[in-house]
């Protein structure tokens, strides 16, 4: 039986009270000794003189929806994770706003810490997700993942 793809976007910013009520809904699980989190926010870099406003985060949804599903298949299958959770904006969110969350839970630290770092990098090189930064004049360049 295969699992259900998961709908990782969502419009604007991830609210930090988002993040909060999902670190706070795993305190009855017990069986839980470590969390992992990665959150990604958007800097007001300098490029050229100019500065970064906001990026306005676009993705071929379907394809990045059904990438993260292998994703987080592999990662079920390589690390003894307890939870895994992945929350990606689209459309702007300003600098300073949160714009991925990556949340992950298992018995042990290592296997937590891990598998988060892993799932980091495998969503900047293997999703179909773009940002375009805008600057504060109002121009704008696409973004490259690093």
């Amino acid at each position: 039986m295969s699992k259900p793809i998961k709908n990782i976007f969502s419009q604007g910013p991830i609210p930090p009270s988002f993040i909060a009520d999902s670190i706070a809904k795993h305190a009855t699980k017990k069986d839980i000794g470590a969390h992992s989190i990665f959150l990604g926010q958007v800097r007001a870099d300098v490029m050229e003189g100019k500065t970064v406003s906001a990026i306005e985060y676009t993705a071929y949804e379907e394809l990045a929806s059904q990438k993260m599903h292998e994703i987080r298949e592999a990662i079920f299958s390589k690390y003894q994770l307890t939870c895994m959770h992945v929350h990606h904006s689209l459309g702007l969110v300003k600098a300073g706003e949160i714009c991925l969350f990556v949340f992950t839970s298992s018995k042990h630290r290592k296997m937590a810490i891990a598998a988060c770092e892993e799932i980091v990098e495998q969503i900047k090189l293997e999703l179909p997700i773009w940002g375009k930064e805008i600057f504060e004049d109002e121009t704008h360049q696409w973004k490259e993942n690093k």
